[in-house]
């Protein structure tokens, strides 16, 4: 059986080896960032309740929370999310992630930390 893979048709990767990332929502681990065709990554985030508003340009991203309970943020309009909660987040929403709580969040195209904006 083989373990992790790099090959033209597909990759694999395992997210509990790799290291937590900061990120403007908690810390985040990421897959596929240096994937040549830039499709799509996925991470797995999670918040500590301090999560800073912020928007992409270029970039679509898909939530799907796992655990805790709380709130997102969509253009000033919170709304409860719990596991199960899916949300779309299309370029240019200002967003945030609010409570202590862990997601899926999968990038469209994949992260780009120079696509990444904040008001203040």
């Amino acid at each position: 059986m083989h373990s992790a893979s790099d090959n033209a048709n597909y990759r694999i990767e395992h997210l509990d080896q790799l290291e937590p990332t900061a990120c403007p929502c908690g810390s985040a681990k990421r897959a596929f960032l240096n994937d040549a065709d830039q499709i799509a990554s996925l991470h797995v985030v999670e918040t500590d309740g301090t999560a800073r508003t912020h928007y992409h340009k270029r970039t679509t991203e898909l939530y799907y929370f796992l655990e805790g309970s709380g709130h997102i943020e969509l253009d000033g309009q919170l709304f409860d999310v719990q596991p199960g909660t899916t949300v779309m987040i299309k370029p240019g929403c200002r967003h945030r992630a609010i409570g202590k709580l862990k997601f899926v969040n999968v990038p469209i195209p994949a992260f780009d930390p120079k696509d990444e904006w904040f008001d203040d």
